[in-house]
């Protein structure tokens, strides 16, 4: 394997499966968005970059590469040591934005310890091409639909256990959808990385086979889904499970009467334009008493007017309901699994 040869997106994903990947960005463009599993050991770091660039913009590339040495000479050693750390059986996959100058200088950098590595062509600027190029791809999808509270992560969970093929965009998102979906939840990614973690998720599944997912808004809290994927999903089956306020109400109990006041009446107040006046103090004013199943119903009385408007709005053959007067797991998935079988793959 020669030294800093450059390899296309598709045969650099398929090594690292094995090499380790680093990615030679600085850290602010790594956390924004970065190739799952890809280790970062910038060359710069942000305000180094800054500077290597007016250097370049005002001086010109000779300036620029020498601004570069005299702000990263001291750190190289830290650099080849992170690197050694790193690499696996003395390989490593490197990368930058574009495949050009800092991923060559941290190539031959890591050279020097005999660390053997494949560039990519293009950079991440390749890499997230190919992740778009790839989620515009349209797959079997089936889409599972409810209305709020009706169990639906909890079904797919089964639903995968049972050897179905999964994907969890409000896991992967880290928001659970509503105007409450931030609760418990860790910090979302960037709309980009969130497109990165998709196409990661997607790359585990056989195309040949259905692939089950939650029925989403085109945004899932700030994270926007690609466009070309969205629009496949909605072209996609639906099957929604409908069950009545009451049998919902346990397990929306359950999950939200467990966060503090403040952060519930924070969510309702997201949400006040669409909710009006009087029902968004009406709410506020229920979970201030405690009394968490009143400011729940009036919450989901829009929510569910909501999602059945943006559900009519599929063409009817697409959706496949499933009326339900149980919120047992086991009994909805059997129902559910069952009109999925007369679905068309």
């Amino acid at each position: 394997m020669d030294r800093n040869n450059k390899i296309p997106t598709s045969e650099f994903l398929e090594l690292s499966e094995s090499i380790p990947i680093i990615d030679v960005r600085s850290p602010s463009e790594f956390i924004y968005g970065h190739i799952p599993g890809a280790i970062n050991i910038p060359l710069f770091d942000d305000k180094e970059r800054e500077a290597v660039g007016i250097s370049y913009k005002n001086e010109g590339r000779t300036k620029a590469i020498l601004k570069g040495l005299q702000l990263t000479g001291p750190s190289m050693n830290m650099k080849l040591g992170q690197a050694l750390e790193a690499a696996k059986d003395n390989k490593l996959l490197v990368h930058c934005w574009r495949g050009g100058m800092r991923s060559e200088a941290m190539s031959w950098l890591f050279s020097l310890g005999d660390i053997e590595t494949r560039v990519l062509d293009g950079g991440y600027k390749s890499y997230r091409h190919h992740v778009l190029e790839n989620l515009s791809q349209k797959r079997k999808y089936i889409v599972l639909g409810g209305l709020t509270g009706s169990g639906k992560t909890e079904i797919l969970r089964l639903i995968k256990s049972l050897g179905n093929q999964v994907i969890d965009l409000e896991g992967i998102a880290c928001h659970k959808g509503s105007a409450f979906g931030s609760l418990g939840q860790p910090k979302q990614p960037s709309s980009e990385h969130f497109a990165n973690m998709l196409f990661h998720e997607l790359g585990k599944t056989d195309k040949k086979d259905v692939i089950w997912l939650e029925d989403e808004s085109k945004n899932i809290g700030t994270v926007f889904m690609p466009d070309q994927f969205f629009n496949n999903l909605r072209e996609a089956p639906v099957i929604a499970i409908i069950m009545d306020i009451k049998t919902r109400m346990p397990r929306l109990l359950r999950e939200y009467s467990q966060y503090s006041k403040e952060e519930l009446q924070q969510s309702v107040k997201r949400i006040s334009k669409r909710l009006g006046g009087d029902n968004t103090q009406e709410a506020i004013s229920e979970i201030e008493a405690a009394n968490f199943a009143r400011a729940i119903e009036i919450t989901l009385e829009y929510y569910d007017k909501t999602y059945m408007y943006g559900l009519k709005k599929r063409k009817t053959e697409q959706i496949n309901y499933i009326e339900t007067d149980t919120d047992e797991i086991s009994v909805n998935v059997n129902k559910i699994l069952k009109a999925a079988s007369g679905i068309a793959g």
